[in-house]
């Protein structure tokens, strides 16, 4: 297949492209900068640029595009970027894919759990309703701007979980301190996280590329667990101690609404489709993905 990625070079997108590329495909990066090779093509997505050429001929157009949620503070200039960087980005694919004859028969385009907003203990399937928030919101113009591609296009947009990795990513300030014996839970931690590990990702995104769902998926691990559990599996793996937790006033003191969206809101989230349709984990269980992230297994 030949698969087009926007957002090609973040932590996922680097990682969804080797694997792409190590089952036979032939990956196509849309870049900002000068291209360095044929194998990659230039756009500005802020811009609505994107000559629909690049996208012709191509089996599947796969959009990571999107500001780093949890960069930066949440300022109003900031919250519009992770608007604007996301929307416009898949509003650029959709537009270029509608100017071709024959559009790429596969849209994913990457959602996130915070759809739901904070959903305390409901478990959550690919049909609960949308949630309250800033995160809600820009997971709903985000699905909503995939929905614009051409009709006979299957769209899926994977409303993927809290992702797990050796280094960077969601744990990309925590592990550190864990590794350190210094960390702990955030909050009660009584508080669900979605989760699952990189490679399960990317695994899942090629099992997406072929199989026949469309619509929202839910990108998840099919064992839930709350902070406090996630916490005490990877420093169990990483033969630390986490008992330093940081209560709830001081997070929102330090990171105002990121604290609430970000770190103490509860996503239960059911990797019901997925399930259903026959996708294999490699890592399906919590102590199985903290000897990974751990480097032990």
């Amino acid at each position: 297949m030949r698969i087009v990625i926007a957002g090609a070079s973040g932590l996922i997108g680097t990682h969804m492209s080797a694997t792409f590329r190590d089952a036979g495909h032939v990956v196509v990066s849309l870049v900002r900068r000068e291209p360095a090779s044929a194998t990659e093509v230039r756009w500005n997505p802020a811009a609505g640029e994107l000559d629909p050429k690049a996208l012709a001929g191509a089996d599947a157009v796969v959009n990571l595009s999107g500001a780093g949620i949890g960069d930066r503070p949440w300022t109003r200039r900031r919250i519009d970027e992770l608007f604007s960087s996301r929307v416009d980005s898949t509003r650029t694919l959709t537009r270029a894919m509608r100017q071709l004859d024959s559009p790429p028969p596969v849209f994913i385009s990457q959602s996130g759990s915070g759809y739901y907003g904070d959903a305390g203990n409901t478990v959550l399937r690919e049909n609960a309703p949308k949630g309250a928030g800033t995160l809600a919101r820009i997971c709903g113009e985000w699905e909503a701007a995939a929905a614009t591609a051409p009709p006979g296009v299957r769209v899926v947009v994977p409303r993927t979980a809290v992702v797990l990795s050796r280094s960077g990513g969601a744990l990309g300030r925590l592990l550190p301190l864990i590794r350190l014996g210094v960390g702990g839970p955030l909050g009660n931690g009584r508080q669900y996280w979605p989760w699952i590990t990189l490679p399960d990702v990317s695994a899942a995104f090629l099992f997406l590329l072929e199989s026949p769902l469309s619509g929202p998926v839910n990108l998840c691990a099919p064992e839930d667990a709350d902070v406090n559990a996630l916490v005490a599996a990877l420093a169990k793996a990483l033969h630390r101690p986490a008992g330093l937790r940081v209560p709830a006033p001081v997070l929102r003191l330090v990171m105002r609404d990121l604290a609430d969206e970000l770190l103490l809101a509860s996503q239960r989230m059911e990797p019901a489709l997925l399930s259903s349709a026959g996708f294999t984990w490699q890592h399906p269980t919590l102590a199985h993905a903290a000897q990974w992230v751990a480097g032990r297994e």
